[in-house]
């Protein structure tokens, strides 16, 4: 009989070791004792997933200070066959470290990835005025960048850092916001869904079929209508043409509960494209609340009702 190859048992982060990836990657229970492999950038780790070179990939999402990851909600849309299983939060907070010797006194440059330097301007342009930034990959690279050359004087990276590199650490807790948190998700390439807990969240990209006035309104009417609460929307251009965009779309609830699965039906009726990212647990596991006019039972006795009219027999 012909072999067949194992399947995966990896799972991919955005690298090198130490970022606040791999900290979300350590709560999965899956992924512990499994090989974990560092990428670049998201592209990458949905590359690995699409390949089947990873069973899964951990990616950044949303932040809590600066809104949604907009690579990631872009390379969601223009990867195909995608579902998010899963989220984690990890609390954020940013040290400033540099090479042994220097001071803040020294400090004229920092490297730092984007969104942890807009997470630390206010601290930064205080205590170090008139500096400079060099964007890098990952928090972790910015740290790592210091001992490979000299073009910035210090770094923005995560607690822990010296774990990984021979830095002096300038100052702590330089983040502007204490109560940051970022928000990741695990994606896998599978259609499988996970049980419904009551305390679930679904993701989806829509795009509204014509720019006219009330179009908006009328998408998110298929939202209200059902008794469906929404905890993210944010707009992403589609690129084909100016003034075209898409939706991304956190919903409270699971594609198994009736109105979630009526209020997608509507969408589907509404939109041209309407993507399912997944529906999954929430990692805060607050139960999702509506009222008693919104219930399943709700849903399925006005269906047995309909049936009925038509002189079908209730399913």
């Amino acid at each position: 009989m012909p072999q067949t190859s194992p399947a995966p048992t990896s799972y991919s982060f955005l690298g090198p070791a130490g970022t606040f990836t791999e900290a979300a990657l350590a709560q999965v229970p899956e992924a512990a004792g499994k090989t974990w492999r560092a990428v670049n950038n998201v592209g990458e780790a949905l590359t690995d997933v699409v390949s089947g070179r990873s069973v899964a990939a951990m990616i950044a999402i949303e932040n809590s200070v600066d809104g949604g990851v907009t690579a990631t909600q872009d390379a969601l849309a223009n990867v195909p066959n995608l579902r998010i299983i899963g989220e984690y939060l990890v609390p954020v907070s940013f040290d400033l470290v540099a090479r042994h010797g220097t001071t803040l006194a020294d400090v004229h440059t920092v490297n730092a990835h984007p969104v942890a330097y807009a997470q630390c301007r206010a601290w930064l342009d205080a205590a170090v005025p008139g500096h400079g930034h060099i964007p890098a990959s990952s928090n972790v690279a910015a740290a790592a960048a210091l001992l490979e050359n000299d073009q910035a004087d210090a770094a923005i990276a995560p607690p822990g850092i010296l774990k990984h590199h021979d830095l002096a650490v300038l100052a702590t807790n330089i983040g502007d916001n204490p109560n940051a948190v970022t928000r990741f998700v695990l994606v896998a390439s599978t259609s499988e869904l996970p049980a419904p807990t009551g305390a679930d969240k679904t993701s989806l990209l829509v795009e509204l079929p014509e720019d006219h006035s009330g179009a908006l309104l009328e998408m998110l009417e298929q939202f209200a209508t059902r008794g469906v609460n929404l905890s993210l929307i944010q707009s992403r251009p589609i690129g084909d043409e100016l003034g075209r965009y898409r939706f991304v779309i956190d919903a409270d609830g699971h594609i198994l509960d009736e109105r979630m699965a009526d209020a997608l039906l509507g969408l589907r009726r509404f939109s041209p494209n309407v993507t399912f990212l997944g529906s999954y647990p929430r990692a805060d596991k607050r139960l999702i609340e509506f009222t008693d006019r919104y219930d399943d039972g709700i849903f399925i006795e006005a269906r047995d009702w309909l049936r009925a009219l038509i002189g079908q027999d209730p399913a």
